[in-house]
């Protein structure tokens, strides 16, 4: 079984750390680790330790912390515009993409998205979940969860491709490149308007005959990316 990941703001310079505040509280009293026992503490920047539990006690370990590796950064990057869609829907649209990998995400107030964001609550849930997704799946780098953008704003680098039902270019056949930045745009509920693809003035691909809620479609579409680009 793979060790429990906690995120920490640095890695520790010494050998020795107290991991305490609400990492340490989930560490020590919500999983109960005891001495002996071993975890992953991660920046979130690529950069991993093994730690083995020293001591515990109220809210906080005591830990013995060996050499950290590093991971680099994804290349070519994947960017999801991700239309957002109504409660629930968006923070398991997030929740996957950062489990699959995806490198950055866009909340997009869409034409046919029904939620305005009018204050900061949404971006932050949309944060959380994407940290605490993060230590769910491992991930050695904190996905980029960017304030919401809309159409006439959206700065659009590298292959942008577009997630359309009405596509006739597959995902699997579209060329893709070697380095740089992937944009994946995902629309809400109703998809993307004319006027949007228009403006986006990227390559329209479908994923397969089936249509996928905006929820799942996202993740779906980048977990073939994962493929076609040997990250898996």
């Amino acid at each position: 079984m793979s060790l429990p990941l906690f995120l920490v703001d640095a890695l520790p310079p010494a050998d020795r750390f107290t991991l305490d505040g609400p990492e340490g509280h989930h560490a020590a009293n919500v999983q109960r680790l005891s001495v002996g026992e071993a975890l992953l503490l991660g920046d979130g920047r690529g950069a991993q330790a093994r730690a083995v539990v020293l001591a515990a006690r109220k809210g906080a370990l005591d830990l013995a912390v060996e050499a950290p590796t590093f991971t680099p950064a994804a290349d070519p990057s994947i960017t999801v515009v991700q239309g957002i869609a109504k409660g629930e829907r968006a923070e398991l649209a997030v929740q996957l993409l950062t489990e699959v990998g995806a490198d950055r995400i866009v909340p997009w107030p869409a034409a046919r998205s029904i939620p305005r964001w009018k204050d900061a609550k949404p971006l932050e849930r949309w944060r959380s979940t994407a940290r605490e997704a993060a230590k769910q799946s491992r991930r050695a780098w904190l996905p980029e969860v960017t304030p919401a953008c809309p159409t006439r704003q959206l700065s659009l680098s590298g292959t942008v491709l577009v997630l359309h039902e009405e596509a006739s270019t597959p995902l699997s056949a579209v060329p893709l490149p070697s380095t740089g930045s992937i944009t994946l745009v995902v629309g809400p509920e109703g998809g993307v308007a004319p006027e949007e693809l228009e403006a986006l003035a990227g390559t329209a691909v479908r994923l397969g005959p089936e249509v996928l809620r905006t929820s799942t479609a996202g993740a779906a579409a980048v977990a073939a990316l994962s493929v076609r680009l040997a990250r898996w």
